[in-house]
């Protein structure tokens, strides 16, 4: 039975899925902002969480872990370097999620997701 199993698939196979949140979670973190749909913003919050989190300690093992779950040096390194040392006091709760309506193409919910 899959009862309280939720997994967000995003209407994708696992290998795109986990690029498509890896991409995005890259980019709130290099940009600090990025404009997207609900789900795919509820889905993303947790990768830059842990990425952030990790950060925090500053230690190699934490480096490498970052390494695996981005794809470029540059968001490793502004983890790393940037976001660490910001949210050195803070418990959690790095991001935030602003509705901004509906998207005029599909009429998808709009949302932006940027770091606190």
């Amino acid at each position: 039975m899959r009862h309280l199993k939720h997994k967000v698939t995003l209407d994708r196979k696992v290998g795109p899925r986990k690029a498509l949140l890896r991409h995005l979670a890259e980019s709130v973190i290099l940009y600090e902002k990025v404009k997207t749909t609900h789900a795919k913003a509820k889905a993303a919050q947790p990768l830059v969480e842990r990425a952030i989190t990790a950060s925090k300690r500053g230690t190699l093992t934490a480096r490498r872990t970052l390494i695996q779950n981005l794809y470029t040096e540059n968001a490793v390194r502004k983890c790393m370097e940037v976001l660490g040392p910001r949210y050195r006091d803070r418990r959690g709760g790095y991001t935030r999620i602003v509705k901004l309506g509906e998207r005029k193409g599909d009429n998808a919910p709009a949302v932006q997701i940027e770091l606190v």
